[in-house]
């Protein structure tokens, strides 16, 4: 997990990063940071990269390159690899080079830790996870419950808009229902206690939840699209999965094959152990205002889930 932040944590002992570009640069950065005795960091190029044979483009160096050292003896894999957005672009857009990537690095963990809690932050979230698990059918090596769509980002950015509005922070975490990407992400502000909206306002949020990774796209100006906001979304993210595998159960909202709706995969509150996803819960009564925006969801989230597979076909 490239970010600082996986570095401190008390609840990680290796942090191992691997990318086709400046995986080793990253890991010699991070490994700076100061952490308990024993905790290390290390970075991998692919193979391909490493010109002088296995014991260059890593760090630190004189060690292994390629998946197998990156991978080997993982818990937990975040795959947050893929080309960013731009201005007009949607997560769609981003498929058919992020779709690639994803099962690239897929094959990778059925390999070498197939057992590994696998978090997909590649975009689009909707149609990569089914990419993911059909590497993993494919392999004979699929676990519903070790696979999951990050969609905490979403949860963030419900958390910090409804928060402003009221003028307090929110006591716990909005439900954020459906997937990753535009209208098919819902965010169910009626189940706030002690909120209440006009209609309006109501409308004005569940939009910019909706596209508020646009609104970063385009207040970079083609420079990137939500990276920190994300980091900080998927440390949390991994970090809570890390202390639930060490016995604390947590719940927090992920996107993963469930029978909540006739959606293959869908995003709702899921309870996470020692066996990754241990139950998911779903979403309770919705408003009728809710409700319509659940039906418009439906159609363009089983369509992109049908994408997904469709490439791997």
């Amino acid at each position: 997990m490239c970010i600082p932040t996986g570095r401190l944590s008390p609840h990680f002992t290796e942090v191992s990063c691997y990318d086709v570009v400046n995986a080793p640069g990253v890991a010699a950065d991070l490994s700076h940071i100061p952490t308990p005795p024993g905790n290390i960091v290390t970075g991998c190029l692919p193979l391909v990269e490493c010109a002088g044979g296995d014991d260059v483009g890593t760090w630190p160096p004189g060690g292994k390159g390629g998946l197998k050292a990156a991978l080997t003896g993982c818990e937990i894999v975040i795959i947050p690899a893929g080309v960013p957005r731009k201005p007009g672009m949607t997560r769609d857009d981003l498929f058919n080079t992020n779709a690639s990537i994803v099962k690239t690095l897929m094959e990778g963990v059925a390999e070498f830790c197939p057992n590994a809690l696998t978090c997909i932050i590649s975009n689009p979230v909707n149609s990569t996870v089914p990419i993911a698990k059909d590497v993993l059918v494919k392999a004979g090596l699929y676990n519903p419950k070790k696979l999951v769509g990050v969609t905490y980002l979403d949860v963030c950015r419900a958390n910090t808009f409804i928060g402003a509005k009221m003028g307090k922070a929110v006591a716990a975490d909005v439900p954020v229902i459906g997937g990753h990407a535009g209208i098919t992400i819902l965010p169910l502000f009626s189940q706030v206690p002690g909120l209440e909206l006009s209609d309006g306002d109501r409308e004005d949020l569940t939009v910019r939840v909706q596209f508020g990774g646009d609104e970063v796209v385009q207040a970079k100006a083609g420079a990137g699209s939500a990276t920190l906001s994300m980091a900080y979304a998927g440390f949390v993210f991994a970090e809570n999965a890390a202390k639930a595998m060490k016995g604390k159960p947590i719940t927090m909202s992920a996107y993963v094959e469930s029978d909540v709706t006739e959606a293959e995969f869908f995003a709702s509150p899921c309870t996470f152990g020692p066996n990754g996803v241990e139950e998911i819960h779903g979403f309770g009564e919705i408003t009728e205002y809710e409700q319509r925006w659940f039906d418009k969801m439906m159609p363009e989230l089983q369509a992109q889930i049908a994408k997904g597979h469709k490439y791997m076909e």
